[in-house]
């Protein structure tokens, strides 16, 4: 067994596909040995149909969010993960979730940060009238889209898109970046200082 990567998510799972796929195909030396949600959502049938244990942790379960942060935490733990990756997850994590994983937390953004953070990047990036947006691949600290950026790519904007056509495309972007990450965190190639994240080819570490 490689690297053990644990996967967050809301949605249909689109990140965690093309993930576990990557895997399968030996792309990726890891397994995706968990997948965690934060409500029902198709994302979780896939991941049951790829062969990977998958659950939900509602936080409407809990009597309060910190009870929730701290049984999500738990949970994670509990597969023993290299990786923790945040593929379309939308709740906030307490710095405490943070902190359990340090220097092994991935976030992906729909949004060339530092611009238009936030749950309505894709929305926010048309209302702006930007002609560029993208993705991001970050590794989390105690603020939210925030912390040492792994990779970004930019996705040119068209003047007929709509919200959901360029988070299509932003999401190709996506799958292709989050792959890239995976394998540069596992593979010891990032060296942060700060806020700043280099990824090193093997002649440079």
């Amino acid at each position: 067994m490689g690297s053990r990567i644990v996967i967050l998510i809301s949605g249909t799972g689109s990140g965690m596909t093309a993930v576990l796929e990557a895997c399968e195909r030996g792309d990726l030396a890891a397994d995706v040995v968990g997948v965690l949600a934060d409500r029902p959502c198709r994302g979780l049938e896939v991941a049951s149909e790829h062969g990977v244990p998958a659950a939900v942790t509602r936080l409407a379960d809990f009597s309060t969010r910190h009870e929730w942060n701290q049984a999500l935490t738990k949970k994670v733990r509990a597969y023993a993960p290299d990786l923790v990756l945040l593929a379309g997850f939308m709740r906030v994590l307490a710095p405490e979730f943070v902190d359990a994983f340090p220097g092994r937390l991935l976030n992906v953004h729909p949004s060339l940060l530092p611009a238009f953070p936030g749950a309505r990047a894709v929305r926010d990036a048309l209302e702006a009238g930007v002609k560029v947006t993208g993705t991001t691949v970050h590794l989390v600290d105690h603020e939210v889209d925030h912390g040492p950026i792994l990779f970004q790519e930019p996705v040119p904007t068209r003047p007929n898109d709509t919200e959901e056509s360029l988070h299509e495309r932003i999401k190709e972007a996506e799958h292709r970046l989050l792959v890239d990450a995976c394998r540069a965190l596992l593979g010891g190639d990032v060296v942060v200082k700060g806020r700043v994240a280099s990824v090193m080819s093997g002649g440079e570490r």
